[in-house]
């Protein structure tokens, strides 16, 4: 006897707004990081990501 898991798996196709919708929210998660390292008053924090922030062209001197 088999058993099915209701719910998405791994081969169902992802709607357009759906795909849209993860699309945005990784967008302003990115946002988030990159502006909360660039603004951040910690030196670890900001050293760490400094490389990174400016090969993206994000100012933060």
């Amino acid at each position: 006897m088999t058993t099915q898991a209701q719910g998405l798996s791994a081969s169902t196709p992802l709607s357009l707004s759906h795909r849209l919708m993860v699309g945005a929210l990784f967008l302003v998660l990115g946002f988030v990081f990159v502006g909360g390292t660039g603004f951040a008053g910690d030196y670890r924090a900001h050293n760490g990501a400094h490389d990174s922030r400016h090969a993206m062209g994000f100012p933060c001197h």
